[in-house]
Order: C-alpha cells, then sequence, then structure tokens
C-alpha cells in the first residue's frame, strides 16, 4: 500500500509488495541500471532479483584495495574481485549456497590464508580467460546469474581524496580507515590512473545508461563507493544526457572517515556536484534503530540521517521515503525487501506512464 503524504512531492511506501501478483500484467521488463559498490549493491540487487519487472544492469566500481581484493590486486596486479563478486552473488538464485562456499575463507596454506574462494576462482577465471570481463561472465554463468553485472572500468586506477586542508589520501582502505582519530573533511575524489593518462570507461556502461529506464545511484559510501563510478570520464555525461529518471537511495547513517556530521542534504549536495545535474529522486528511510544500536554507532562517530521535511530545501524534491531498516544481523544496514518494495512503486509509476523515450 501506498500512502501519499500531504508534503509536495512526497510519497510514504508502507509495507511490502508481493512480485508475486502482477507477474501475468508485467509484459515488457524496465531496464534498470544501479550504480555502487561495496556491500550497499549486494543488498540493492539481492532484493531486485526475485522482482519481475526489472532488467538489471549493475554498475560497480573498482577501486577497492582492502583485505583479500588488496592483496591480489598487488600480488597479480588484477583489477580488485570482491565489488563485483559480492554483485554476482546476490543476482544468484543459488545465492544462499554459493555464499557458504565462496565467502569461505582459507586458513591452512600461507598465501592462501585470508583469501576467500570466490576472489581466488574469478581472478584465476579472468587470468585464463585473458580478460577481467570474460572472467566476471564465466563466473555468472556457473551461479546462473539474473542480470548483467559490469565494472565501471577495466583500467586500474587509485583513488585518491583530497581533504580541505590539502591532505591527500591514496587509497579507498586509507579513504576508509583513517589512521588517526582525527581528520579533515574530505573535498574530492579523484582517480590516478596505474598505466594510461587517463582511465577509461567500460564501453557497454555507457551503452547500458543510454538504454536505462531507471538507474539507481546507491546505497552505500559516498565518497568510496558510488563516487568512484561518477569520476570515470564519460559517465556523468551519459548520466546528463539520459532521460531515465535516477533516484539516490540516501546512507542510514553517516559514517566518521566520509561523512561525519552530514546531513541529509549534504549527501544530495555532492552527489549533484559532481553529477552536475539534479537528481530525479531521493529515497530515504524512515525508521529509527533502538537505544542500545544508537550508542553503539555514536560511539564510532555515526548519526542517524534524516531527513528533514520542515526544511524549505526539500521542498521541490520528489521524497520517496519508507522504513528501510534492517538490524536483524547486528549493524545497520537497508533490508533489502523493503527497499526493493520502494523500487517497486516506482517502476509500478513508471510502467503506467507515457513511454519516456520516443
Amino acid at each position: 500500500m501506498r500512502i501519499w503524504s500531504s508534503q509536495r512531492n512526497t510519497r510514504h511506501v508502507g509495507g511490502l509488495i508481493n512480485f508475486r501478483l502482477e507477474r501475468q500484467a508485467v509484459v515488457k521488463k524496465i531496464q534498470i541500471v544501479t550504480i555502487g559498490g561495496g556491500s550497499g549493491q549486494f543488498v540493492l540487487l539481492s532484493g531486485l532479483r526475485p522482482s519481475r519487472r526489472f532488467s538489471i544492469t549493475s554498475v560497480v566500481s573498482m577501486v577497492d584495495s582492502g583485505g583479500s581484493t588488496g592483496r591480489l590486486r598487488g600480488e597479480f596486479g588484477v583489477l580488485p574481485p570482491g565489488d563485483l563478486l559480492k554483485c554476482i552473488l546476490a543476482l544468484s538464485p543459488h545465492q544462499e549456497l554459493a555464499r557458504s562456499i565462496l565467502l569461505k575463507r582459507f586458513t591452512g596454506d600461507r598465501r592462501l590464508r585470508g583469501h576467500n574462494a570466490g576472489n581466488m576462482l574469478l581472478t584465476m577465471l579472468s587470468r585464463y580467460t585473458g580478460s577481467f570481463t570474460s572472467g566476471v561472465q564465466a563466473l555468472g554463468e556457473i551461479l546462473d546469474v539474473q542480470g548483467r553485472i559490469f565494472p565501471v572500468t577495466t583500467d586500474k586506477a587509485t583513488l585518491v581524496a583530497e581533504l580541505t586542508d590539502g591532505t591527500r589520501i591514496y587509497g579507498e582502505q586509507a579513504i576508509d580507515v583513517p589512521e588517526t582519530g582525527h581528520r579533515e573533511k574530505i573535498r574530492s575524489v579523484f582517480l590516478v590512473p596505474h598505466h594510461a593518462n587517463q582511465v577509461k570507461v567500460y564501453p557497454p556502461v555507457l551503452t547500458a545508461i543510454d538504454e536505462a529506464e531507471m538507474i539507481i545511484l546507491g546505497p552505500g559510501d559516498l565518497f568510496t563507493s558510488i563516487l568512484p563510478n561518477l569520476i570515470v570520464p564519460g559517465v556523468t555525461e551519459a548520466l546528463q544526457a539520459t532521460r531515465a529518471p535516477i533516484y539516490y537511495v540516501l546512507n542510514l547513517m553517516t559514517k566518521y572517515a566520509e561523512t561525519h556530521r552530514f546531513k541529509a542534504r549534504d549527501f544530495v549536495i555532492e552527489m549533484e556536484k559532481v553529477l552536475a545535474r539534479r537528481l530525479d529522486g531521493i529515497i530515504y528511510n524512515t525508521a529509527v534503530p533502538d537505544a542500545n544500536f544508537m550508542q553503539a554507532y555514536a560511539q564510532q562517530g555515526a548519526q542517524l540521517v534524516k531527513v528533514d521535511r520542515a526544511d524549505g530545501w526539500w521542498e521541490d524534491r520528489e521524497l520517496i521515503s519508507a522504513d528501510l531498516l534492517d538490524t536483524s544481523g547486528g549493524v545497520v544496514r537497508h533490508d533489502a525487501r523493503k527497499l526493493a518494495a520502494a523500487i517497486e512503486s516506482l517502476g509500478i509509476d513508471l510502467a503506467a506512464a507515457p513511454a519516456a523515450k520516443g
């Protein structure tokens, strides 16, 4: 059920949509493109996969430098497999079984210790086929992936953050986890290519954006998961040219190293500054975690992100609000089903509207 708020351009989505209800009426799937990385994309894609309304293409950032992924980048010079592996698992109908096997970490052999089986398999497939994207496709075939997964670039690059004091931090992991207790705010992020003058976008990404009927940015860390996709040359230009509506899934919590003391509007301002265009809508959570969670996150310098509807800044924006919260795993994260239900409601509206492209 959808409850429309009295506030202009604001809607609230309540409850969960049963994806089976309208399956007979769905004739043409909506081409949806999701852009992000990390755990946020895993949650989003896990929720969208059961829907019969969408044909999914996921565009994934290629700057992960921590853990097993970081070691493989250093030892083999490969593109980071971790975030792509999460997306492959999310879009597989065998997700639970595949996760139990491919996310299992080696503990015996000294060189294998700490790596997970999925990262190693994707790396070996890529090396054997001679192409990282072919390796991704091959693992997708094994797991019967329902959708397409594209790296935003196949060029190796390092993510760099410039702080407000002019300091530069190199590498996604270093940006994400500060070495000291205090750090200046991030002013901007950019990519430093390893072997070329410029990082190039993977061409199928531009085709997917051009053919998209709906685009979802996030959820995920603003400076290390979402924006690293947008700063690849050609991506923002494609997003500026698209006629598809672009929706941004707002973060649930701020993050000390990246978005400390951000208000909800600050996330949108940073996103639109890079996009150089206005977002068509913002999807945000209305539920509040219990006091124990709030206290634990406060100790990490994190705060709940809230949209203040009384703030006139939001007046002419489309706001899609719902309880999107999941705390069942002991952490605050988006609920896959609830988030998918909110996006499904937008898909129903889009399907009912005149075709966006003539």
